[in-house]
């Protein structure tokens, strides 16, 4: 569907009698400038590529841990309310 001279000339006039001709420059600056963060925008986006980082294995030594069993700990960590003694 092609858009005509004729066409442009309505459009331009409702938008003229809408806004009227003091509205209009400020509106087509706003416009203007919208179009121009749209385009730096997708200029931006497209431009940005993550950084490659090289990255190295670390070897580390095995921790062996002690299991130390108290009534005091499981008593604390248990649901049973705290005056009871834990069994």
């Amino acid at each position: 569907m092609d858009v005509g001279p004729v066409e442009l000339l309505i459009v331009l006039a409702v938008v003229l009698l809408l806004f009227g001709s003091k509205k209009l420059p400020e509106l087509a600056k706003g416009m203007g400038q919208a179009a121009k963060e749209f385009r730096s925008g997708l200029n931006d986006e497209h431009e940005a590529e993550p950084e490659r980082v090289e990255t190295k294995a670390v070897e580390t030594a095995p921790v062996e841990a002690t299991v130390v069993e108290t009534r005091a700990v499981d008593a604390a960590t248990s649901d049973a309310p705290k005056d009871v003694p834990a069994t």
